[in-house]
């Protein structure tokens, strides 16, 4: 079965952040993933995750001023400087953290473009070059974003196609997939040498895998069968509670749950 990380910003709510990261190990985790680390310090993070022996797999880049819509600011023509301020300000993050992969927030705009976001996608490659990173384009389902630029996997691919830098990859996100297109096994089969990072979540509801219209068992299997060996993360947000919710973890990952 996969190797899981527990997403933070969803998750172990029930701490402060900081806090988090010694409940996710002591939960049976070995990663985690925060999506917005920035209320932090980029050593404090560092230092917790040491002290608990966790790896960071994956953040956000920052969300921006509450006036863009705070989903990002990357294929936003009118705001390159801030989206160039916030990668700068990920890549901090990222190198002092160990971590290698930073989500590129695309934005939400009627002036969005596409030739913008590309622009943007290959300077957020080159600054996360020199300490091993990748730049990740996650496709968001338009019923939970409604108005995001990078709705759709198909313009996400054929970005990182012509692109064709080896450090820029699909998150491929089976919640986000499942709403927007469906078609989960056949498109992670064909799309997974670009994919450098894969999520999950219920549906519907977007809590625990363990009920709802995807069989994740089946799912997690596949990736398996497919070869993927790279981490898989827990991005929901609990029923009723992180520890309650946790039995697929015993059941799929071997923790402790």
């Amino acid at each position: 079965m996969p190797k899981f990380a527990a997403s933070l910003n969803l998750m172990f709510t029930e701490w402060p952040l900081l806090d988090r990261f010694a409940a996710a190990r002591d939960a049976g985790f070995k990663a985690v993933e925060v999506q917005f680390p920035y209320d932090e310090k980029p050593d404090a993070i560092a230092a917790k995750l040491a002290a608990a022996g966790l790896k960071l797999v994956l953040i956000n880049t920052p969300r921006g001023p509450a006036e863009t819509g705070g989903r990002g600011l990357a294929a936003l023509p009118e705001h390159t400087g801030l989206f160039r301020e916030a990668m700068d300000k990920a890549a901090v993050y990222a190198g002092a953290t160990g971590c290698t992969m930073v989500h590129v927030m695309a934005g939400t705009s009627p002036t969005a473009s596409e030739a913008t976001f590309e622009a943007s996608v290959r300077y957020a490659a080159e600054k996360l070059a020199p300490i091993g990173g990748s730049a990740m384009l996650e496709p968001l389902n338009r019923f939970d974003n409604p108005g995001y630029f990078l709705g759709d996997y198909d313009l996400a691919v054929r970005i990182i196609r012509r692109l064709g830098l080896p450090n820029v990859k699909l998150q491929y996100d089976f919640y986000h997939r499942q709403r927007m297109h469906g078609e989960i096994v056949s498109s992670l089969t064909q799309l997974l040498p670009i994919v450098g990072h894969v999520q999950f979540a219920g549906i519907v509801g977007r809590h625990e895998p363990d009920g709802g219209e995807l069989d994740y068992g089946v799912l997690f299997a596949t990736l398996d069968t497919l070869g993927y060996t790279g981490w898989v993360g827990a991005e929901y947000t609990p029923r009723a509670g992180t520890l309650a919710g946790l039995g697929w973890l015993k059941r799929w990952g071997g923790g402790v749950a």
